[in-house]
């Protein structure tokens, strides 16, 4: 449940309330008991950090994602680290001849 900053304009009291988003916006102020207590606008409460989505999806149209899924770097999985692929299966010996060396 998202978190909401409310303030009354009329005796300047500030409350943060957990509310669902379907619950209905407070009105009245629990300190002076007036009808002006409203929802402010507040900034988000997350940050993205790091070497996000939008460096490698979003920015120069499209040609850093190609530019960095050519370099070592943005690739986590070298030549060196796949996956060894299963060795061919063995042929079979040839069958021994039914004739015996007499």
């Amino acid at each position: 449940m998202p978190i909401y900053a409310y303030k009354c304009s009329a005796c300047g009291f500030a409350k943060d309330v957990l509310q669902k988003m379907s619950d209905p916006l407070l009105t009245d102020c629990p300190s002076c008991l007036q009808a002006t207590f409203s929802k402010q606008v507040t900034a988000a409460g997350f940050q993205l950090k790091g070497s996000g989505w939008y460096v490698t999806d979003c920015r120069d149209g499209g040609s850093a994602t190609a530019a960095t899924a050519a370099s070592p770097a943005a690739n986590p999985v070298s030549a060196g680290d796949a996956p060894a692929t299963a060795p061919a299966a063995a042929t079979p010996a040839p069958a021994a001849s039914s004739a015996s060396p007499e």
